[in-house]
C-alpha cells in the first residue's frame, strides 16, 4: 500500500543518461520538462531537492571525447567544464518557471564530518524557507577514490536524514524494478511495490553498462536500503515519463515504490552504517559475537586481532573468525593500543598501557549490527 498522503519533502535524482543527448550535449528539453514538474510540486507546497548527474558527460562533449576518460585529472577537467553549463541551463529554466536555484557540491567526507552535515542541513533549511531549489551534485572536480561517493543514487539516499525527506524519486531509463532484465526477457514483469528488500529482490538485478552513467539497478537497490531505513519512501520512474513525478504525488501506481520502514533507524546508527568509511577491522571470538548480537559492548577479552592502522574514535568493522562482518562501530582505542590489550581483562588495561581510557573497545551505544549485509568500505 503506497503511503503518499503526508509527503512534504522530496528528493529527486536524475542521471546522466537522462540529461544528455547521444553526443553528450545537454538535453535542454529534458531539463526544461524536469524543472516544469518541480515547479508544479512547489505550487503544491512541496519542498524539493534535486540531485543531478551529467557534469562529466557534458564536459566530454565540450572536449570532443567519445568515451569516458580513464585518468582522474581528465575526469575532473570534464566535471569542472560540464558543471558550469549544467547549472547555467538549470538556472535559466528555473528563472522561466519563476524560482531561484542554488548549487551545492559535496563529497563523501562531508557526510563523515558531523559538523559539515549540520551546516549542510542548516543551509538546506534556509533554502527551503526562501523557496529556492537546492541542486546537489558530487564534487567530481575534486573527488578522488578516498572521498568520493561514487554514484548519485547513493548520494541522494545519504541526503535523506538531513533533508528529512519523505520521498526519494530516482529517475531512470527504465520504468522501475523488473523481476528480470526487460532488455533480455519479453515476459519481464514490473514490480509495483516493495515492502522489504530481501534476497528475492536482490536476485532481480541484472546490470547493463552505460556509456555515460555510473549507476544501475544495483545502486538503486542500495539507495533504497539507505533511504527506507530512515523511514523515507523511494520510487523509481522512467525519464521518458516525467508526468509520473506528479502522478506519484497524486497516488497513481506508477514506477516501483519502496516503502519506508515504520521503525526508523536512529540518526547516529544511520551515520555509522552508511556515512562513514571503515578505517580497519577488529576480529573477535565467538563469545564476543554472541555478546554483540545481544547489544552488549565489545571488551578487550573478546578481541583476537586487528587489521589496519587507525586512531581512537575511528569507525571499524567488527569481524568474526570466518571473515564475516557482524557489526560496525566507533573504537575507544587505536589499533596499536588494541594490539596490546587484546584478549585481556578490563582490569589489565591500565597496567598494560599505563593509562586507561575506557573499559570497552567499543561501547554498545556506538555499535551497529550489520546482520549479514555489507555496509561501508575500508579505506
Amino acid at each position: 500500500m503506497r503511503d503518499y498522503k503526508n509527503i512534504k519533502r522530496i528528493i529527486i535524482k536524475i542521471g546522466s543518461s537522462s540529461l544528455v543527448n547521444g553526443d553528450k550535449s545537454i538535453n535542454e528539453n529534458k531539463i526544461a520538462e524536469l524543472i516544469g514538474k518541480i515547479a508544479s510540486l512547489m505550487k503544491l507546497e512541496k519542498e524539493v531537492v534535486l540531485v543531478t548527474s551529467g557534469a562529466i558527460a557534458i564536459g566530454m562533449n565540450k572536449l570532443g571525447l567519445s568515451s569516458k576518460p580513464k585518468s582522474i585529472p581528465l575526469k575532473q577537467a570534464c566535471a569542472s567544464l560540464g558543471q558550469v553549463s549544467l547549472m547555467e541551463t538549470y538556472e535559466r529554466y528555473a528563472n522561466i518557471a519563476g524560482f531561484l536555484c542554488a548549487q551545492i557540491l559535496v563529497n563523501h567526507d562531508d557526510f563523515e564530518n558531523r559538523n559539515r552535515m549540520l551546516n549542510l542541513g542548516n543551509t538546506l533549511e534556509t533554502l527551503f524557507q526562501k523557496h529556492i531549489l537546492p541542486i546537489i551534485n558530487e564534487n567530481d572536480a575534486l573527488a578522488v577514490e578516498e572521498i568520493k561517493v561514487g554514484d548519485n543514487d547513493t548520494l541522494a539516499a545519504l541526503l535523506v536524514p538531513m533533508v528529512k525527506a519523505d520521498l526519494l524519486i530516482l529517475i531512470s531509463d527504465v520504468d522501475g524494478l523488473y523481476d528480470k532484465n526487460p532488455q533480455d526477457y519479453k515476459d519481464a514483469k514490473l514490480i509495483d511495490f516493495v515492502e522489504n528488500i530481501d534476497d528475492d529482490i536482490e536476485k532481480m538485478i541484472d546490470e547493463k553498462n552505460s556509456s555515460v552513467g555510473t549507476g544501475g539497478m544495483t545502486t538503486k537497490i542500495k539507495a533504497a536500503r539507505i533511504a527506507t531505513s530512515s523511514g523515507c519512501h523511494m520510487a523509481i520512474i522512467n525519464s521518458s515519463k516525467l508526468d509520473n513525478i506528479i502522478g506519484i504525488i497524486n497516488g497513481e501506481n506508477v514506477g516501483t515504490w519502496f516503502a519506508g520502514n515504520k521503525v526508523r533507524m536512529k540518526s547516529r546508527e544511520h551515520w555509522i552504517i552508511y556515512k562513514t568509511y571503515a578505517k580497519g577491522i577488529v576480529i573477535v571470538d565467538a563469545g564476543a559475537v554472541l555478546a554483540i548480537q545481544k547489544r552488549k559492548s565489545l571488551l578487550p577479552g573478546g578481541v583476537i586481532d586487528v587489521d589496519g592502522n587507525f586512531l581512537a574514535e575511528s569507525v571499524v568493522f567488527i569481524r568474526d573468525t570466518e571473515g564475516n562482518n557482524i557489526a560496525k562501530g566507533i573504537v575507544n582505542y587505536s589499533s596499536d593500543e588494541i594490539k596490546i590489550i587484546k584478549g585481556k581483562k578490563t582490569t589489565d588495561i591500565l597496567p598494560s598501557l599505563g593509562y586507561k581510557l575506557k573499559d570497552e573497545i567499543i561501547h554498545a551505544n556506538n555499535l551497529v549490527i550489520i546482520e549479514g549485509e555489507k555496509y561501508g568500505i575500508i579505506k
